[in-house]
């Protein structure tokens, strides 16, 4: 799988279940109230928050802490066991694609006009999506035949067949599987943020020469206010996935260049690097929400709103009993 956490490390990820909650809120918010975003952004935002709740549902909550501490439950029927052992990394896969798709989409907004109008729609955004769940769900079958049963006369637990280390299909398979996530889209994010900034310097340069011999100078620019705002969000999210993915990738890099043309180890060098890896990169599955609340002033409000709103309602009912008494 994509790393193995010790009790210790495990114990840290109590936040987890909260953040299972929030992730619904952002969902209802996103889907059901007018944040002030295009409806194509929207449809981005409300795919990666339920991306983000897989990968706490799956990979956190039924794979990592379900094991340490629910160790005699269904969990460990082999079948459901090898369903969660592939829905884990295909929740994953799904939020850090997701995750390219929004940084390109907003890459085409900001950058290329002419094919603004066609691709950044909510039908395209749609269509991407969709896409990407499919191909990234497929992707991820070959997972659940790489484990079986710990005895042979009971379906009982997941064991890691040896055959992946030794197996040149296999080992090829590893390889890939690492590259799509999340080495190419970790550089595949940098390389449009990088196009982004130039794009967004050239214009912004060529806008304000304009506004200094213009009678409105003085006045605001909504067209900046509004590419203000979309380029916070884009680099909120972009930058915390650079950051939270930076040290998962420098030490793919790092093994397989020191082991070049080798498969995995059974025992992975520098465990503890590799665990805060881990850590890091799940822990971007609850970065986004923070991202929006800073970001986005009404989402921030409906926030606010919806976590005020249990508290106004008791406060409303002792209200109400208070004067019926």
């Amino acid at each position: 799988m994509k790393g193995l956490l010790d009790e210790e490390t495990l114990s840290r990820l109590d936040l987890y279940p909260l953040e299972t909650k929030v992730n619904i809120v952002t969902i209802a918010i996103l889907s059901f109230k007018d944040c002030g975003l295009s409806k194509c952004i929207t449809r981005y935002l409300v795919a990666m928050a339920a991306a983000d709740l897989m990968i706490i549902v799956w990979n956190v909550i039924l794979h990592r802490i379900a094991t340490l501490y629910w160790g005699s439950t269904f969990l460990f029927y082999t079948p459901v066991c090898r369903f969660i052992l592939f829905m884990s990394p295909a929740a994953i896969d799904i939020s850090v694609w997701l995750t390219v798709s929004f940084t390109f989409d907003r890459l085409v907004a900001i950058c290329y006009q002419k094919l603004k109008t066609k691709y950044c729609t909510e039908k395209t955004a749609v269509v991407v999506i969709t896409t990407v769940s499919s191909v990234f769900c497929l992707k991820n079958i070959p997972w659940p035949f790489l484990y079986s049963s710990y005895y042979n006369w009971m379906l009982w637990g997941c064991k890691l067949s040896r055959n992946v280390f030794i197996e040149p299909s296999w080992i090829a398979y590893s390889w890939i599987e690492q590259l799509l996530t999340p080495v190419i889209p970790f550089f595949l994010i940098l390389f449009f943020n990088i196009v982004t900034v130039k794009r967004i310097l050239i214009a912004s340069r060529g806008r304000m020469s304009l506004r200094k011999h213009s009678n409105d100078r003085d006045e605001k620019d909504p067209e900046m206010i509004n590419r203000r705002r979309s380029i916070v969000l884009l680099f909120a999210i972009s930058s915390s996935f650079i950051l939270l993915w930076m040290t998962t990738v420098i030490y793919f890099i790092y093994i397989r260049i020191t082991s070049a043309f080798k498969g995995r180890s059974l025992f992975p060098a520098f465990p503890r690097f590799q665990e805060a890896g881990i850590i890091l990169q799940l822990l971007s599955s609850c970065t986004n929400t923070a991202i929006y609340t800073i970001t986005q002033r009404k989402f921030r409000n409906l926030l606010l709103s919806a976590i005020k709103y249990p508290f106004t309602l008791i406060g409303k009912l002792v209200k109400c009993g208070g004067k019926h008494y």
